[in-house]
């Protein structure tokens, strides 16, 4: 699975096993991690993308042509926004699947229970019940640091105790038993808040499930009882797969992006820009992932690259442009754009560094 070599990517040697990917909004799922989850739903394994909020406070693209189409007003209105990012990130997914039926289970991380009377399932308990996590918007708080914006409210992702979405998310663990559990690295791909709770929350989620003296609220009668189902079993056999990506590569394919006569003509016509490739990257990007024997995962994106640019398309409030190249350049294999109007790389690949199973990450 492993491959230092711009430019050959073998299939993705799916382990058996399920796959969890845990997620901070609607359309970091496909962003992030859409060729790994592709790649694992093509293969016929269990793949279940946990979203930890919807997305409130989102900017919007009204784009002309697409479904987002007339829809600006829901920028800055949370509850309509997160309700219509609902179903984006639902179209997104089915095409992700690509038709296969139940290849990507999805669940949002305050609709899990601490604890499931029934192991491999993904319930819905009472809406009334349950706590409600919301997009914690972002505001610099220093050169490179980002914090919560100044308005979040207390119910704001990054606000929760850690161990209240860890103990859903470690229930959910002990239930799927996944062979690999994605989600971002320390930084967060680019320092939102939410993205850092998430890895934070992912972390402990993973030694809260490995862990046999820990029981989710309400599963400790059923064990004293005798009772207890897969929930109340310790699991320690998941791989933390953290997505990332190579300096070099990704200064390499902002150069070649921008040298694309297509890329060129649509920047003009549609007033984008390109990202400088010398400027400073974001924490996502890594040094020394070329190293023989770094733990590293590359997933080559190439055999389901339609699917990632429809769901690229399908969060059509947040991504725009999105483009499969028919005559791919080097690592850039197609392009998109944010609310930010910045054309950027599709990669061929996408990376992963891996915590083994049973070790906890530094």
């Amino acid at each position: 699975m492993n491959d230092r070599s711009e430019g050959e990517y073998p299939a993705l040697d799916v382990i058996s096993g399920g796959l969890v990917a845990v997620h901070a909004h609607p359309d970091d799922e496909t962003l992030a991690t859409g060729g790994l989850l592709a790649s694992w739903a093509r293969a016929g394994q269990p793949v279940c993308v946990v979203t930890c909020t919807r997305g409130e406070r989102g900017e919007v693209i009204a784009l002309p042509g697409t479904t987002s189409e007339g829809r600006a007003g829901l920028e800055g209105d949370g509850p309509a926004l997160g309700a219509y990012r609902e179903t984006e990130l639902a179209a997104a997914l089915a095409r992700l699947a690509d038709g296969v039926d139940g290849a990507i289970e999805h669940a949002f991380l305050d609709t899990l229970p601490a604890a499931s009377p029934a192991a491999g399932t993904v319930p819905v308990p009472d809406p009334a019940s349950r706590p409600r996590y919301e997009d914690s918007g972002m505001a610099w708080v220093a050169p490179g640091v980002a914090g919560p914006a100044p308005d979040s409210p207390p119910t704001a992702f990054a606000w929760v105790p850690l161990d209240e979405p860890a103990g859903r998310l470690a229930a959910l663990i002990r239930m799927r038993r996944p062979a690999v559990v994605a989600t971002y690295e320390p930084g967060g791909g680019y320092g939102h808040p939410d993205h850092v709770r998430t890895h934070e929350v992912t972390v402990r989620a993973l030694e809260l499930a490995a862990d046999p003296a820990w029981l989710p609220d309400g599963a400790g009668e059923a064990v004293r009882e005798g009772e207890a189902d897969a929930v109340g079993q310790a699991w320690a056999g998941a791989a933390l797969w953290q997505a990332v990506a190579p300096v070099a590569e990704v200064r390499r394919a902002r150069a070649m992006l921008a040298e694309l006569p297509a890329a060129s003509a649509l920047a003009a016509a549609e007033g984008l820009t390109f990202a400088d490739p010398g400027e400073a990257l974001p924490p996502l990007a890594k040094e020394g992932l070329d190293v023989a024997g770094a733990p590293v995962v590359r997933v080559d994106v190439r055999p389901v690259l339609d699917r990632l640019v429809g769901a690229m398309r399908a969060h059509a409030t947040q991504v725009q442009h999105a483009t499969a190249l028919t005559y791919p350049a080097g690592p850039v294999v197609g392009w998109y754009a944010l609310s930010n109007n910045v054309l950027a790389p599709v990669l061929a690949a996408e990376t992963y560094l891996v915590v083994a199973a049973g070790r906890q990450p530094a």
